[in-house]
């Protein structure tokens, strides 16, 4: 995905390689569209003003976004095998009528391209958040209902917890060069981003232009990342003892400079 910093605007492609576990016969995919729920009007919206017992991090705050706090995202065109994709958008889901059906046991590869904007923060995800981060992304992409035995669930996002898909994921983000990037998973080009990754590499390329995060994750429930021009990167060395061996792993984390958490328990 590429990312504009100075508009919180951005596009991406993807392309997702489904493989249908269930005894059905896959004829559509579902997606959630969560970035839709944080504006005006939504269900999630609606629904923090209008219940008995709102939750009062929300409340009005939907509401009041003016359209360049707006969060959005859209799907523009999904291929399947070079054949176009039918979509319909319903606010935080996307229904794909498949080109396509896909067999118990087969797989389905579908390309598409979207595009949105980054809400200022109101629940979990956004910009600008109460600890001054300036990008929180998570369910940021269009992601794959899950499919079970009950069939798809691509219930509406009010604001409530994530039932989703497991799977391997490859994550390409590009932005200008100053921001520093933490992503789920395991960073693939350290020595070009620099920003402390490579142990052989100047700590920053902070430099102008644009930079391009290659990160990879397996077997993960989802993929998010943070991204803020003041993030400093600290090392920890942990050491894991087995039966007849011992080995040892770096952690990394990633903070805004001069940040200090607060003590929780």
């Amino acid at each position: 995905m590429d990312l504009d910093v100075r508009t919180h605007r951005f596009t991406g492609t993807e392309s997702l390689s489904y493989t249908n576990n269930s005894s059905d016969t896959i004829q559509e995919l579902w997606f959630h569209l969560y970035f839709n729920a944080f504006r005006p009007g939504s269900e999630m919206d609606s629904r923090s003003r209008t219940i008995a017992d709102p939750d009062t991090r929300v409340g009005a705050r939907i509401a009041a976004l003016a359209p360049d706090e707006q969060g959005e995202l859209r799907v523009g065109a999904m291929t399947q095998g070079g054949k176009a994709v039918q979509l319909e958008h319903l606010g935080t889901v996307l229904r794909a009528r498949l080109a396509s059906a896909i067999p118990p046991g087969g797989t389905g590869e579908v390309e598409l391209e979207f595009n949105g904007q980054v809400p200022v923060q109101v629940r979990r995800s956004g910009r600008n958040n109460a600890e001054g981060v300036a990008y929180s992304m998570t369910q940021w992409y269009p992601k794959v209902a899950a499919y079970d035995a009950r069939g798809w669930h691509a219930e509406p996002y009010v604001g409530r917890e994530f039932y989703g898909e497991w799977g391997n994921y490859e994550l390409r983000i590009a932005l200008d060069s100053s921001y520093t990037v933490a992503a789920t998973g395991v960073l693939q080009n350290p020595a070009e981003v620099g920003h402390g990754y490579a142990q052989k590499a100047p700590t920053a390329a902070r430099g102008e232009g644009r930079t391009q995060w290659y990160f990879k994750a397996d077997s993960v429930h989802d993929v998010a990342w943070a991204a803020d021009p003041e993030y400093a990167r600290s090392l920890r060395k942990s050491r894991t003892v087995r039966c007849s061996a011992s080995s040892s792993k770096t952690l990394r984390s990633s903070g805004r400079n001069g940040s200090k958490c607060p003590p929780t328990w």
